[in-house]
């Protein structure tokens, strides 16, 4: 438990909300982080002025300390542009200029719960429609200070969320555990942000004892083709082999001894049948840090497995 407390007493400050405005490359888990949304509804915008504003949403969360890696996310910030006037320029050549009302939402892009808003007002001159968006989109300061606020309040909304939903993530993450979709606990268990200390440290003491339900099945599942291989195969190369899936194995997992009695069964098969020395090299046991690590491991392996291109639902936003 010490080991634990030490785990979590270093990870602190990389996970403080404070830090999140200060720190560089860190895990995403642990943190608030928005994901930039460009929904197809902004009528008229070019397909390349889209990207900038993707770009330009990216750069507002990063610099706000608010970015995160390409994995599904809950909470997005997202934006809507309106024209409010559009003109050619009496000059040579002609030059395209736009007004545009920009106005930018974070919210729970998954139940479509808008938290902040703020406007933003730009200009864009360029040699034609699309270089005027684009030169408008750059006009806009992540430094502005509406934006600032604006910021701000979502990460309030998004701490609330946490704070008032934990019992249910808990919960949720536990039901999840009990029918064996451990990497799925996972997830939902380490995206709890540290900010929120009380859910945080809650979720973070069930991480372990459903690690361990996880290690346990996968102990079984593991010898289990360990035994298939050297049943099939009955000798130093089927003793390599099942070596190979028996080292994937927590040495504190439930059937380790089971593990052990098989891995003298092989040993002693492989010098009967090929006169060959075989020994496998057992594992030392995996610190409760290694088990935090592990589960958040899973838990990011679980996300990149996700479908990448998300249909938030912003119904009602704008």
């Amino acid at each position: 438990m010490k080991k634990l407390l030490f785990f979590l007493v270093a990870l602190s400050p990389v996970f403080g909300a404070s830090a999140q405005n200060s720190q560089g490359k860190v895990d995403d888990f642990g943190r608030i982080t928005l994901a930039a949304y460009v929904p197809e509804q902004i009528d008229d915008m070019p397909v390349s002025a889209r990207s900038i504003l993707s770009n330009k949403l990216s750069q507002i969360v990063t610099e706000s300390g608010l970015g995160g890696s390409a994995m599904n996310e809950r909470f997005i910030i997202t934006a809507n542009v309106s024209v409010m006037s559009k003109n050619i320029t009496p000059t040579a050549p002609a030059m395209h200029a736009l007004s545009l009302d920009i106005t930018l939402y974070i919210g729970d892009g998954i139940d479509g719960t808008k938290f902040s808003s703020t406007s933003v007002s730009v200009k864009g001159v360029g040699e034609n429609e699309t270089k005027a968006y684009i030169s408008a989109i750059k006009g806009i300061s992540a430094n502005n200070n509406a934006i600032k606020t604006f910021i701000e309040s979502g990460k309030a909304k998004i701490l609330k969320y946490y704070n008032t939903k934990c019992d249910f993530i808990i919960s949720d993450a536990q039901s999840l555990a009990s029918q064996g979709r451990y990497e799925e606990a996972f997830y939902k268990l380490s995206g709890i942000p540290e900010i929120s200390k009380d859910c945080y440290n809650k979720a973070r003491s069930i991480i372990i004892p459903i690690y361990k339900k996880h290690r346990d099945k996968i102990c079984q599942t593991r010898l289990m083709e360990a035994k298939t291989i050297w049943a099939a195969s009955q000798n130093y190369d089927g003793a390599v082999a099942a070596g190979d899936i028996l080292s994937q194995i927590d040495p504190t997992a439930a059937c380790y001894g089971e593990v052990k009695k098989f891995v003298a069964e092989i040993a002693k098969g492989v010098k009967e049948k090929d006169n060959k020395e075989w020994q496998f090299i057992f594992k030392q046991q995996q610190l409760d840090s290694d088990v935090l690590k592990s589960a958040y491991s899973l838990g990011m392996a679980y996300a990149n497995r996700q479908p990448q291109a998300v249909v938030y639902n912003v119904k009602g936003w704008w």
